[in-house]
């Protein structure tokens, strides 16, 4: 018998983020204040980008990070914030994205003001990361690229026409970008939750929507902000080293449940 002697790495290591200076955009509030503090508790240096600047230094007050004020739908806020973050923070050693936001309607009466704005807020950001923060990444020896994809992006969902697709295209983008700079030693994902109880979605939804949405999912809950922020930080760590160009979906169990009603009450 041929026993096994290959190294076991240490495995608790793999999780920190020591020393390393990451670009968190969007950070300001639910699931990128909670991805700050995640980044920060394993070592990680974050740069806090968000386009409000009390929410900037609050979270980078709560975390020991650099606030940073720049609306990142603009090119040119985003060359500039890269190379800001390289002046006082040293090599970017990977780049967290947490930008996203939904109007609501029939796709019958999305307008093109809408339909723009969709892919502003969703996706435009995103391929203005990965043209200035994949180059930032590669030149600090490789590292991690993790956006916030959406459901809406995998299946569909009524009034979610724009921004599903929107979702859509930036699944894609993580694909074609993990692919292009792969051999640069940048790794490329994006996790894709299904409803979360961030402060927007709570003053949304109400509790009675955090009820439904609650009763919908098979693990019985509706996901919390810190839920996203852990699997945005497994993407972002060591641990994922050899996972690249996947979009990992975090949403309890909504996605793969057949909808059947429960036949005899529950077993």
């Amino acid at each position: 018998m041929t026993m096994d002697t290959t190294p076991v790495p240490d495995y608790a290591s793999l999780h920190r983020l020591d020393g390393r200076s990451f670009v968190l955009l969007g950070a300001g509030n639910g699931i990128g204040r909670q991805t700050a503090h995640a980044l920060t508790s394993v070592g990680a240096r974050v740069l806090c980008v968000d386009v409000d600047k009390e929410r900037a230094e609050a979270v980078a007050a709560e975390t020991g990070g650099v606030p940073y004020v720049a609306d990142v739908t603009e090119r040119e806020a985003v060359r500039d914030l890269f190379a800001y973050a390289v002046r006082e923070l040293g090599p970017v050693g990977g780049v967290v994205d947490i930008v996203g936001m939904a109007q609501y309607g029939p796709v019958d009466a999305i307008d093109d003001h809408s339909w723009d704005w969709h892919f502003d807020m969703v996706l435009r950001h995103a391929w203005l990361a990965v043209q200035y923060g994949g180059p930032a990444v590669a030149e600090s020896g490789g590292g991690p690229l993790v956006f916030v994809a959406s459901v809406s992006g995998l299946t569909s969902a009524p009034l979610h026409a724009a921004y599903g697709a929107a979702k859509a295209g930036l699944v894609s983008l993580v694909r074609s970008a993990a692919v292009e700079f792969g051999p640069r030693g940048v790794r490329v994902n994006a996790v894709a939750p299904g409803a979360v109880w961030t402060p927007r979605v709570a003053g949304l939804l109400g509790e009675e929507g955090r009820r439904r949405n609650a009763d919908n999912a098979p693990l019985g809950r509706m996901a919390e902000p810190s839920d996203i922020a852990s699997a945005l930080l497994f993407l972002a760590s060591p641990l994922a080293s050899y996972v690249t160009g996947q979009t990992l979906v975090v949403d309890g169990g909504v996605t793969v449940k057949f909808p059947y009603p429960t036949i005899g009450g529950p077993r």
